[in-house]
């Protein structure tokens, strides 16, 4: 009896680290180690045995590896922006979808029989504890590699769609990092008052660049920011 128990123990062991090795992509070396980050508090309730501890690890390396990642990626790019960007990326809704995607809901350990666990974060949660518990086995470097692994795309992707910074602060921080001064606005106007449209030339370091149009001074201001933030940021590249 007691041999079939250890067969048993043995074979559960085996399989929950090869699920570990195929989600997360590396094997673990310390099996207690990744069972307590995928533990939610819902079945363990003391500090040691479920993932809390982790997750705020976790929380603090993720957090900081990706304020790492946008600093070195986004040279130019304002606090305002660097700050919305890893808002988009290290927020509950994204680390929960990530989680998922990734196939840590198969393995987390939770109270499958309450039922709103089922549709909250709480894998985001694991994805933090797991993410704390990499750093403690592996180091910083690993915990790097994996975070940019799962969030790189995510980041790409917000930043072709905006991270919600308008043109004129985004050059009115280029110019700033490039010790060019401030952006000044020639503006026109053109038309009868109930049909008038604008353009405005960004004058910058006593430089002119391409105008832009619009059908008032501050869409016309925001289309000629863009066209000088092309132009600075072709020379620069």
């Amino acid at each position: 009896m007691q041999i079939l128990k250890k067969f048993f123990k043995s074979s559960v062991k085996d399989q929950f680290e090869k699920e570990i090795k195929n989600i997360l992509g590396l094997k673990p070396g310390n099996i207690l180690l990744y069972r307590t980050a995928l533990s939610h508090r819902s079945i363990r309730d003391t500090p040691d045995e479920n993932n809390e501890r982790l997750e705020y690890l976790g929380d603090a390396v993720l957090s900081a590896i990706v304020a790492d990642y946008l600093f070195k990626r986004y040279p130019y790019k304002g606090e305002g922006f660097l700050t919305e960007m890893r808002s988009k990326m290290v927020n509950r809704q994204q680390l929960n979808d990530i989680a998922v995607k990734m196939g840590l809901k198969k393995i987390t350990l939770y109270n499958k029989f309450d039922g709103s666990l089922k549709s909250s974060q709480i894998f985001g949660n694991t994805l933090e504890a797991v993410v704390g518990a990499i750093y403690l086995e592996h180091g910083l470097d690993v915990a790097t590699t994996k975070v940019l692994e799962w969030f790189g795309p995510l980041i790409e992707s917000a930043n072709a769609q905006g991270a919600g910074i308008d043109g004129k602060t985004a050059l009115q921080e280029l110019a700033a990092a490039q010790n060019l001064g401030v952006p000044e606005y020639e503006i026109e106007e053109f038309g009868p008052d109930h049909d008038k449209s604008f353009t405005a030339v960004v004058v910058l370091s006593g430089e002119r660049f391409a105008p832009g149009s619009g059908k008032s001074k501050r869409e016309a201001e925001q289309v000629a920011a863009k066209l000088a933030l092309e132009v600075l940021h072709a020379r620069t590249s």
